[in-house]
Protein backbone atom coordinates (compact mmCIF):
# COMPACT_ATOMS: atom_id res chain seq x y z
CA UNK A 1 0.00 0.00 0.00
CA UNK A 2 1.80 3.51 -1.03
CA UNK A 3 2.74 5.41 2.09
CA UNK A 4 0.04 8.48 1.50
CA UNK A 5 -3.03 6.21 1.18
CA UNK A 6 -1.49 4.71 4.19
CA UNK A 7 -1.23 7.87 6.08
CA UNK A 8 -5.20 8.58 4.78
CA UNK A 9 -6.06 5.58 6.33
CA UNK A 10 -4.80 6.54 10.08
CA UNK A 11 -6.43 9.92 9.73
CA UNK A 12 -9.82 8.26 8.65
CA UNK A 13 -9.60 5.95 11.16
CA UNK A 14 -8.80 8.95 13.73
CA UNK A 15 -11.66 10.73 12.93
CA UNK A 16 -13.76 7.74 12.70
CA UNK A 17 -12.80 6.83 16.15
CA UNK A 18 -13.31 10.10 17.52
CA UNK A 19 -16.82 10.32 15.94
CA UNK A 20 -17.78 7.15 17.76
CA UNK A 21 -16.73 8.28 21.18
CA UNK A 22 -20.21 10.35 21.74
CA UNK A 23 -21.81 7.33 21.60
CA UNK A 24 -19.40 5.96 23.83
CA UNK A 25 -19.67 8.32 26.57
CA UNK A 26 -23.22 8.15 26.10
CA UNK A 27 -23.65 4.59 26.65
CA UNK A 28 -21.31 4.71 30.05
CA UNK A 29 -22.75 7.60 31.67
CA UNK A 30 -26.30 5.13 31.42
CA UNK A 31 -24.56 3.09 34.24
CA UNK A 32 -21.57 5.63 35.70
CA UNK A 33 -22.10 8.81 37.02
CA UNK A 34 -20.58 11.30 34.29
CA UNK A 35 -17.61 12.00 37.04
CA UNK A 36 -16.77 7.93 37.67
CA UNK A 37 -16.99 7.99 33.65
CA UNK A 38 -14.69 10.85 33.65
CA UNK A 39 -12.25 9.43 36.08
CA UNK A 40 -11.94 5.66 34.37
CA UNK A 41 -11.19 7.52 31.26
CA UNK A 42 -8.19 9.67 32.61
CA UNK A 43 -7.24 7.01 34.74
CA UNK A 44 -7.14 4.34 32.08
CA UNK A 45 -4.91 6.80 29.95
CA UNK A 46 -2.66 7.79 32.77
CA UNK A 47 -1.60 4.26 33.66
CA UNK A 48 -1.08 3.84 29.63
CA UNK A 49 1.32 6.98 29.77
CA UNK A 50 3.06 6.68 32.98
CA UNK A 51 6.62 6.10 31.41
CA UNK A 52 6.19 9.52 29.51
CA UNK A 53 5.09 11.18 32.28
CA UNK A 54 8.38 10.01 34.38
CA UNK A 55 10.64 11.52 31.72
CA UNK A 56 9.04 15.10 31.32
CA UNK A 57 10.62 18.13 32.50
CA UNK A 58 9.49 21.18 34.45
CA UNK A 59 8.03 23.01 31.56
CA UNK A 60 6.04 20.39 30.42
CA UNK A 61 4.41 19.73 33.80
CA UNK A 62 3.62 23.15 34.37
CA UNK A 63 2.08 23.36 31.20
CA UNK A 64 0.64 20.07 31.66
CA UNK A 65 -1.20 21.32 34.74
CA UNK A 66 -2.33 24.90 33.49
CA UNK A 67 -3.68 22.79 30.22
CA UNK A 68 -5.04 19.68 32.10
CA UNK A 69 -7.48 21.97 34.15
CA UNK A 70 -8.54 23.22 30.68
CA UNK A 71 -9.02 20.02 29.14
CA UNK A 72 -10.72 18.65 32.33
CA UNK A 73 -13.46 21.78 32.14
CA UNK A 74 -14.21 20.32 28.27
CA UNK A 75 -14.50 17.07 28.60
CA UNK A 76 -16.91 17.55 31.97
CA UNK A 77 -19.15 19.63 29.70
CA UNK A 78 -18.87 17.59 26.90
CA UNK A 79 -20.08 14.57 28.59
CA UNK A 80 -22.74 15.70 30.76
CA UNK A 81 -23.95 16.91 27.27
CA UNK A 82 -24.14 14.08 25.35
CA UNK A 83 -25.89 12.62 28.27
CA UNK A 84 -28.85 15.03 27.51
CA UNK A 85 -28.39 15.10 23.97
CA UNK A 86 -28.19 12.83 21.00
CA UNK A 87 -24.48 11.31 19.62
CA UNK A 88 -25.18 12.84 16.79
CA UNK A 89 -26.34 16.28 17.70
CA UNK A 90 -23.05 16.22 20.38
CA UNK A 91 -20.86 15.39 17.61
CA UNK A 92 -22.06 18.27 15.11
CA UNK A 93 -22.09 21.03 17.85
CA UNK A 94 -18.50 20.63 18.88
CA UNK A 95 -17.43 20.65 14.94
CA UNK A 96 -18.14 24.60 16.24
CA UNK A 97 -14.76 24.66 17.73
CA UNK A 98 -13.31 24.53 14.12
CA UNK A 99 -14.49 28.32 13.57
CA UNK A 100 -14.03 29.69 17.15
CA UNK A 101 -10.70 28.61 17.91
CA UNK A 102 -9.51 31.47 15.63
CA UNK A 103 -11.38 33.84 17.10
CA UNK A 104 -10.36 32.71 20.53
CA UNK A 105 -6.90 33.36 19.18
CA UNK A 106 -7.91 37.09 18.39
CA UNK A 107 -6.83 37.05 14.99
CA UNK A 108 -7.90 39.07 12.29
CA UNK A 109 -10.00 37.17 9.76
CA UNK A 110 -11.49 38.24 6.76
CA UNK A 111 -15.00 38.99 6.43
CA UNK A 112 -15.66 35.67 4.80
CA UNK A 113 -15.11 33.89 7.72
CA UNK A 114 -17.86 35.70 10.03
CA UNK A 115 -20.21 34.59 7.34
CA UNK A 116 -19.09 31.36 7.53
CA UNK A 117 -19.57 31.45 11.41
CA UNK A 118 -22.66 32.66 10.83
CA UNK A 119 -24.02 29.29 8.84
CA UNK A 120 -22.65 27.55 11.78
CA UNK A 121 -24.71 29.54 14.42
CA UNK A 122 -27.60 29.20 12.22
CA UNK A 123 -27.10 25.25 11.95
CA UNK A 124 -27.18 25.25 15.94
CA UNK A 125 -30.33 26.73 16.13
CA UNK A 126 -31.55 24.12 13.91
CA UNK A 127 -29.78 21.47 15.57
CA UNK A 128 -31.53 22.44 18.91
CA UNK A 129 -34.93 23.21 17.71
CA UNK A 130 -35.05 19.85 15.91
CA UNK A 131 -34.14 18.10 19.34
CA UNK A 132 -36.96 20.30 21.39
CA UNK A 133 -35.92 23.62 21.63
CA UNK A 134 -39.52 23.60 24.43
CA UNK A 135 -37.56 21.39 26.18
CA UNK A 136 -34.56 23.81 26.97
CA UNK A 137 -32.29 21.71 24.91
CA UNK A 138 -29.70 21.06 27.76
CA UNK A 139 -27.44 18.73 26.83
CA UNK A 140 -27.16 21.10 23.14
CA UNK A 141 -26.52 24.10 24.99
CA UNK A 142 -23.80 22.61 27.58
CA UNK A 143 -22.32 20.77 24.18
CA UNK A 144 -22.47 24.59 22.83
CA UNK A 145 -20.41 25.72 25.77
CA UNK A 146 -17.76 22.52 25.47
CA UNK A 147 -17.39 24.24 21.93
CA UNK A 148 -16.74 27.57 23.52
CA UNK A 149 -14.26 26.28 25.86
CA UNK A 150 -12.59 23.53 24.11
CA UNK A 151 -11.85 26.71 21.07
CA UNK A 152 -10.09 28.55 24.27
CA UNK A 153 -8.53 25.31 25.06
CA UNK A 154 -7.04 24.56 21.98
CA UNK A 155 -5.92 28.53 21.40
CA UNK A 156 -4.20 27.95 25.01
CA UNK A 157 -2.83 24.99 23.75
CA UNK A 158 -0.93 26.64 20.36
CA UNK A 159 0.45 29.41 22.75
CA UNK A 160 2.23 27.51 25.87
CA UNK A 161 3.12 24.20 24.01
CA UNK A 162 4.73 25.47 21.22
CA UNK A 163 8.26 24.05 22.57
CA UNK A 164 6.64 21.10 24.32
CA UNK A 165 6.77 17.24 23.65
CA UNK A 166 3.09 15.78 22.97
CA UNK A 167 3.48 12.63 24.84
CA UNK A 168 4.63 14.23 27.63
CA UNK A 169 2.00 17.11 27.50
CA UNK A 170 -0.91 14.29 26.91
CA UNK A 171 0.98 11.95 29.99
CA UNK A 172 0.59 14.99 32.24
CA UNK A 173 -3.50 16.08 31.27
CA UNK A 174 -4.06 12.19 31.83
CA UNK A 175 -2.83 12.34 35.75
CA UNK A 176 -4.04 15.79 35.73
CA UNK A 177 -7.73 14.58 35.02
CA UNK A 178 -7.39 11.54 37.06
CA UNK A 179 -6.42 13.34 40.32
CA UNK A 180 -9.11 15.92 39.67
CA UNK A 181 -11.96 13.10 39.65
CA UNK A 182 -10.48 10.24 41.75
CA UNK A 183 -12.87 11.66 45.42
CA UNK A 184 -16.08 11.41 43.90
CA UNK A 185 -15.30 8.65 41.66
CA UNK A 186 -14.96 5.70 43.78
CA UNK A 187 -17.65 4.78 44.99
CA UNK A 188 -18.99 4.18 42.01
CA UNK A 189 -16.41 2.21 40.01
CA UNK A 190 -18.24 -0.55 37.49
CA UNK A 191 -18.28 -4.11 38.64
CA UNK A 192 -19.68 -5.57 34.92
CA UNK A 193 -16.90 -5.99 32.46
CA UNK A 194 -18.42 -5.15 29.27
CA UNK A 195 -18.36 -1.48 31.44
CA UNK A 196 -14.56 -1.82 31.86
CA UNK A 197 -13.90 -3.03 28.21
CA UNK A 198 -16.09 0.11 27.26
CA UNK A 199 -13.71 2.71 29.70
CA UNK A 200 -10.67 0.91 28.01
CA UNK A 201 -12.05 1.78 24.69
CA UNK A 202 -12.65 5.52 25.49
CA UNK A 203 -9.39 5.95 27.40
CA UNK A 204 -7.29 4.08 25.14
CA UNK A 205 -8.29 4.57 21.52
CA UNK A 206 -10.37 7.14 21.39
CA UNK A 207 -7.89 9.42 23.91
CA UNK A 208 -4.12 7.86 23.96
CA UNK A 209 -4.33 5.62 20.16
CA UNK A 210 -6.08 8.92 18.29
CA UNK A 211 -3.83 11.56 19.85
CA UNK A 212 -0.10 9.95 19.02
CA UNK A 213 -1.92 8.48 15.56
CA UNK A 214 -3.01 11.52 14.58
CA UNK A 215 0.34 13.15 15.75
CA UNK A 216 2.32 10.52 13.65
CA UNK A 217 0.49 11.46 10.33
CA UNK A 218 -0.28 15.02 10.67
CA UNK A 219 3.74 15.04 10.64
CA UNK A 220 3.99 13.02 7.13
CA UNK A 221 1.13 14.52 5.36
CA UNK A 222 0.14 18.37 4.38
CA UNK A 223 -2.00 20.13 6.75
CA UNK A 224 -4.99 20.51 4.48
CA UNK A 225 -5.09 17.12 3.71
CA UNK A 226 -4.44 16.05 7.57
CA UNK A 227 -7.56 18.72 8.27
CA UNK A 228 -10.03 17.55 5.02
CA UNK A 229 -10.06 13.91 6.96
CA UNK A 230 -10.09 15.19 10.67
CA UNK A 231 -12.54 17.26 9.49
CA UNK A 232 -15.08 14.22 8.61
CA UNK A 233 -15.81 13.68 12.30
CA UNK A 234 -18.72 14.74 12.72
CA UNK A 235 -20.09 12.73 9.82
CA UNK A 236 -18.71 9.65 11.81
CA UNK A 237 -20.05 10.86 14.78
CA UNK A 238 -23.99 11.11 12.85
CA UNK A 239 -23.25 7.89 11.03
CA UNK A 240 -22.51 6.18 14.42
CA UNK A 241 -25.04 7.84 16.19
CA UNK A 242 -28.06 6.70 13.58
CA UNK A 243 -26.70 3.11 12.56
CA UNK A 244 -25.48 2.12 16.19
CA UNK A 245 -27.16 3.98 19.04
CA UNK A 246 -30.26 3.98 17.32
CA UNK A 247 -31.11 7.81 17.01
CA UNK A 248 -33.23 9.85 14.75
CA UNK A 249 -32.78 13.27 13.53
CA UNK A 250 -35.77 15.47 12.46
CA UNK A 251 -35.63 17.16 9.46
CA UNK A 252 -34.35 20.75 10.87
CA UNK A 253 -31.67 18.54 12.33
CA UNK A 254 -30.79 17.18 8.99
CA UNK A 255 -30.44 20.96 7.87
CA UNK A 256 -28.87 21.82 10.66
CA UNK A 257 -26.37 19.15 10.29
CA UNK A 258 -26.00 19.86 6.27
CA UNK A 259 -25.06 23.36 7.48
CA UNK A 260 -23.02 22.73 10.10
CA UNK A 261 -20.54 20.67 8.30
CA UNK A 262 -20.99 23.49 5.20
CA UNK A 263 -20.17 26.14 7.65
CA UNK A 264 -16.92 24.26 9.22
CA UNK A 265 -15.35 22.99 6.15
CA UNK A 266 -16.03 26.71 4.66
CA UNK A 267 -14.86 28.66 7.94
CA UNK A 268 -11.77 26.04 8.23
CA UNK A 269 -10.36 26.48 4.00
CA UNK A 270 -10.74 30.44 5.00
CA UNK A 271 -9.05 30.29 7.90
CA UNK A 272 -6.20 28.24 6.07
CA UNK A 273 -5.87 30.11 3.03
CA UNK A 274 -5.32 33.16 5.28
CA UNK A 275 -3.41 32.11 7.77
CA UNK A 276 -0.78 30.77 4.71
CA UNK A 277 -1.40 33.93 2.63
CA UNK A 278 -0.04 35.98 5.70
CA UNK A 279 3.08 33.49 6.70
CA UNK A 280 1.82 33.84 10.03
CA UNK A 281 3.41 30.03 10.51
CA UNK A 282 4.33 27.23 8.78
CA UNK A 283 1.35 25.69 7.20
CA UNK A 284 -0.09 22.55 9.34
CA UNK A 285 -3.17 21.45 11.26
CA UNK A 286 -4.59 23.18 13.86
CA UNK A 287 -3.79 21.23 17.41
CA UNK A 288 -6.73 19.41 18.07
CA UNK A 289 -7.51 18.09 21.55
CA UNK A 290 -7.44 14.52 22.07
CA UNK A 291 -10.73 13.13 23.74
Amino acid sequence: MPGSRRIDLVLLLVAVVWGSSYLAAKTATATLPVLTVLFLRYGISALALLPAARRANRAELRTGLILGLTQAAVLILETYGVTHTTAANAGLIISLTLVLTPLMDRRRMPPRFYLAASVCVLAVGLLMSGNGLHQMGVGDLLMLAAAVVRAGHVALVGRLARDIRPLQLTAIQSLVGTALFVVPALPHLPTAPATWLQMTYLALFCSVFAFLAQTWAVQRTSASRASLLLGTEPIWAVAIGIGLGNERLTVPAVLGAVLMLAGTTWGQSIERRHRETACLTPPRAEPVTPR
